[in-house]
This record gives structure tokens, sequence and C-alpha cells, in this order.
């Protein structure tokens, strides 16, 4: 999960992105969660516990999760290489 879906720290419009967490948390399957919105949502709703995975990285985190090639990445793995 990445991107809370409205203004979620106003507590007239936190209910699509509490919905959102809670069914995340209660899930049994493995939960990954990314971006700093992200997990301020999920800190301000008391699920922390109920993550499997955590990143705070937006963007980036979705493009690796894709499985696009990530220039630090990719630099890193090939430093393992030698």
């Amino acid at each position: 999960w990445t991107r809370p879906g409205g203004a979620f720290p106003v507590p007239n419009f936190r209910q699509g992105t509490e919905l959102v967490a809670t069914a995340l948390a209660d899930s049994e399957a493995f939960s990954i969660a990314g971006g700093g919105d992200t997990l301020a949502a999920i800190d301000l709703f008391g699920i922390a516990v109920n993550i499997s995975y955590f990143s705070t990285g937006g963007g980036a985190f979705l493009e690796f999760v894709e499985g696009k090639v990530l220039p630090a990445v990719a630099m890193l793995e090939e430093r393992a290489k030698k």
C-alpha cells in the first residue's frame, strides 16, 4: 500500500484511508507499505504491529516492487559481483 487516499490528518476526511489501513492490517496476507504519508497514516491509526514490511521510499518503493531497475540498486548489485 502506498499513497493514502485523502486528507487523512483532517478528522472529517480520514475515514477512507482508515478503512484501507484497517483492511490491510486485519488481513492475514503479507502486507507491505511505503511512503512517508502512508507510514504517517499507519502511525496515526496504530496498526504498525500488523503490517509485515515498511519502506520510507514512496516512488522508488513502487518502482522496486514493480521490478524496475533502480540506479543505486543496480550499482550495488554490480559492486557485489566484484
